[in-house]
């Protein structure tokens, strides 16, 4: 039997863990935690927390055996026997084997959560923007059948007899001046020149060319080769043609003035003939009609 020496203790040294046998293994071959995660695709924190112990840091006790063995063959150590004393060691803490889900990707390659979140938020703004687009569409749709069917009940009014006659729609007013525009839809010879026999311009102009009246000239005028080649425009609204293209034309007013005046004159023009037309078609409609005029021609028999 052995016996003791007096002044000596005896000491058993402790088996080492299986994070410190992997940490050895990997000094041993000069490897890196950066070297085991590139080999085993394992995040750093769970390596460093095999290597520690710390298994309370792992999904589960499944994983911790799983990462335990890809680190024991990443570095040539045995893998059974590390899986054995993972077990063990696990056991000893009192953990559960139980299922958490968990995926052993790159970490960097997993968007962060802001990113998910801002993500959800642009989803979220595409699809407001959308019913809100399409409800405008439906509002705009049932605004114009309200006002078809408002239409409607105008002209079954004016076919009852002793209903209010229709008013013709009142003549648009054309503003009084603004920005005048000569534009030729073809090729065609032009003069712009003032009250003072001023040129503004002369030349031949060619189809989509245009030349803006100044505001500030004293009233002034054209001379065109074809009238029927040049469109004069106020503020965007086109007057009607200065001839028909058989002969020249010269000293037109071109102001803002003139051409608004001239605008005015064609809206008056274009209401007329509308009322013109309105009141034989009321009358047609007149259900009383013919037996007035029945009633009319049995008198005279």
């Amino acid at each position: 039997m052995d016996e003791v020496a007096p002044g000596q203790t005896t000491s058993t040294a402790a088996p080492a863990s299986a994070g410190e046998t992997l940490r050895a293994a990997r000094e041993a071959h000069g490897l890196t935690i950066a070297d085991i995660v590139a080999r085993t695709r394992i995040p750093t924190r769970h390596l460093e927390a095999i290597e520690e112990g710390d298994y309370a840091g792992l999904p589960s006790s499944t994983y911790a055996v799983g990462f335990a063995k890809g680190y024991a063959r990443a570095v040539g150590a045995d893998e059974v026997a590390i899986a054995a004393q993972v077990r063990e060691e696990v056991a000893r803490l009192g953990r559960a084997a139980a299922y958490v889900p968990y995926e052993t990707a790159d970490p960097s390659r997993v968007p962060s959560r802001g990113v998910a979140i801002a993500g959800l938020g642009i989803a979220l703004a595409v699809l407001i923007l959308a019913v809100l687009w399409y409800g405008t569409t439906l509002f705009r749709g049932g605004g114009a059948s309200e006002g078809a069917g408002a239409e409607q009940a105008q002209v079954a009014d004016a076919s009852v007899p002793g209903a209010a006659p229709v008013v013709a729609p009142a003549a648009p007013v054309a503003p009084t001046g603004g920005q005048v525009i000569l534009a030729a839809n073809d090729e065609v010879w032009l003069r712009v020149y003032d009250a003072d026999d001023k040129t503004l311009f002369i030349g031949t102009m060619k189809a989509g060319d245009r030349f803006e009246v100044p505001a500030t000239a004293r009233d002034p005028m054209i001379n065109v080769g074809r009238p029927d080649k040049l469109q004069v425009t106020l503020n965007g609204s086109a007057m009607p043609p200065l001839g028909t293209g058989e002969r020249p034309i010269k000293d037109v007013r071109v102001s803002g003035a003139a051409v608004a005046a001239r605008l005015a004159d064609a809206g008056a023009a274009g209401g007329a003939a509308q009322t013109s037309q309105a009141v034989p078609a009321r009358v047609a409609l007149d259900p009383l009609a013919p037996s007035i005029q029945q009633g009319n021609g049995s008198a005279a028999d």
